[in-house]
């Protein structure tokens, strides 16, 4: 009866996924929020990785974009996890968008899942579950976040806090096993996701020390164990990363943290369809809003008013865990904030990794984890099954935005294909070059590149790295004869115009490569898209 009854909580998830998305479903392959760079980016990675792993998985962070950069994968989040989940999809010839948009229904099913059964095991209560996995998986933040598949698979986060629950409780390998495996899978996903998870390791130490510390001996291996194999597991995806803060400067500094902070009116701000009317114009860009929800808000109250009464009880443990949930929200939001408080230049300091994240307003991924599940704990309070149903529908209808705004995606051109089967070296630059300014512009070229994966001058991601602003310097004034000179000396083979796109006073490109000798014209796309073999 418990399975039968997980497998239909598995289904109302996977259900409000497509109440959220809606019209997302209808055609999935078709419509995509391209619109965004991110999303054109995140694609590109899903698809990548996808393709590189069963052909040379060592080579997986050397991908085709911003040559001849190394290790450009890493200039970003590495999405393998999602990745493989939409890798049997892609090898049986569905179109990246179309992967991608089924793995966002995915991750936003799992991560209401997992919260829902950590809730579950804790409460006993499955209706309490999918209140606190709703709240957690489907919010005005992670709404918004459509462009980031990262920001989608947060079930890692739960796991690793039921892990870390049932090291301080009663160590044990298998607890710390689980907790490696959730880490490293947030690894294999974002490195945001796992920063988060490192934090939340400390403050759960620190605040159930008392628990764990009389068999701290015990504790100590378990947690060895899990640090070692998570540390083994995650090094193919480290050694990269820490490369390109080494060779190629990717560290962010405390300046650049401060312009993708929240702000504390985030946690006042909602654009969802029930609050939007007064909380929609508190900050200036929609990721920043965390307002979790009146009905949430009222069930945190009441799970903390049973959790104060419960100090004379005979369990603790209630108490303890929503005092472990109360320090991770506050040190979640706090974090957010970015340099507006000390913590975060503390935190930065003595913890590496916190120098690779640029944006600290998504510590408030943690203050939201914490005020789900504690409401969880408040709806499972609530005897009658009618009344958590009724919850579950309050929660989701406080914070629904759909129906949501999607572009049409009409494919790749065909153009591009030719690339696939032009034979030998192919080294690909498509105009307009855009200077590191308007470097999210070459978004629709990353996503284009999955038609033929070769080496590809242009890019976008996380980080410009310093090569790309030396090339676009010079090929930014294509069609200038030393545009043109300087793109052969960087080895460029293969141009791809797009007519349409050149500033006014530069429409007469095509007038101009006509003339030229060293322009061989292979095929004609859409719009105006144009490609050239470049003569030597």
């Amino acid at each position: 009866m418990r399975t039968s009854r997980r497998w239909s909580a598995l289904a109302c998830c996977l259900v409000l996924a497509i109440v959220h998305t809606w019209p997302l479903i209808l055609d999935p392959g078709a419509h995509s929020r391209n619109d965004n760079a991110d999303t054109q980016l995140n694609t590109w990675i899903m698809a990548w990785v996808a393709h590189q792993l069963p052909r040379n998985p060592a080579q997986l962070f050397e991908a085709n974009i911003f040559y001849p950069a190394h290790d450009v994968l890493a200039f970003s989040e590495p999405l393998v996890v999602p990745a493989v989940l939409g890798a049997p999809m892609a090898w049986a010839g569905a179109s990246p968008v179309l992967v991608y948009n089924l793995i966002l229904l995915v991750g936003f099913t799992l991560s209401a899942f997992a919260t829902c059964l950590v809730v579950e095991r804790w409460t006993g209560s499955l209706t309490a579950g999918l209140v606190a996995g709703s709240l957690f998986a489907f919010n005005t933040h992670t709404l918004h976040r459509l462009p980031h598949m990262q920001a989608l698979h947060l079930y890692g986060l739960p796991v690793a806090l039921f892990a870390l629950d049932s090291l301080v409780r009663a160590p044990a390998y298998r607890a710390a096993l689980l907790l490696a495996a959730a880490m490293a899978a947030m690894a294999y996903t974002s490195g945001y996701l796992f920063v988060f998870a490192c934090v939340m390791t400390a403050i759960v130490a620190a605040v159930r020390l008392r628990e764990w510390w009389p068999v701290k001996a015990r504790a100590a291996q378990a947690m060895a164990l899990a640090m070692v194999v998570t540390g083994l597991a995650i090094l193919p995806v480290y050694l990269p990363y820490r490369r390109v803060a080494a060779d190629q400067h990717m560290v962010r500094t405390l300046a650049s943290v401060a312009d993708y902070s929240a702000t504390p009116w985030s946690y006042l701000a909602t654009t969802s369809r029930l609050h939007g009317w007064w909380g929609g114009g508190l900050v200036r860009d929609a990721v920043d809003s965390f307002f979790p929800g009146v009905v949430a808000i009222a069930l945190v109250g009441a799970a903390m008013v049973f959790a104060i009464r419960a100090r004379a009880a005979d369990d603790p443990l209630p108490r303890r865990r929503a005092w472990m949930l109360v320090a991770i929200g506050v040190t979640g939001a706090v974090l957010s904030l970015g340099t507006l408080t000390p913590l975060y230049g503390v935190v930065f300091q003595i913890f590496p990794p916190m120098q690779g994240l640029r944006a600290a307003a998504r510590f408030g991924n943690l203050y939201l984890m914490a005020i789900a599940i504690l409401a969880g704990f408040g709806a499972a309070r609530i005897g009658r099954p009618w009344l958590g149903a009724l919850l579950v529908i309050a929660v989701n209808a406080e914070s629904i935005h759909a129906p949501m705004k999607f572009v049409p995606f009409r494919g790749i051109p065909e153009v591009y294909s030719m690339l696939a089967t032009e034979p030998g070296p192919v080294v690909l630059a498509e105009q307009p070059f855009f200077p590191r300014w308007a470097v999210f512009q070459n978004g629709g070229y990353v996503l284009a590149s999955t038609a033929h994966w070769r080496p590809l001058m242009n890019g976008y991601s996380g980080y410009t790295p310093e090569s790309y602003q030396k090339y676009a310097e010079a090929f930014w004034y294509f069609p200038e004869p030393w545009a043109i000179d300087a793109m052969k000396q960087a080895g460029v083979t293969h141009v791809m115009v797009h007519t349409r796109a050149f500033h006014q006073d530069r429409q007469a490109v095509l007038p101009i490569l006509e003339k030229r000798g060293d322009f061989a014209l292979m095929g004609i796309g859409p719009n105006g898209v144009r490609l050239y073999r470049l003569m030597r």
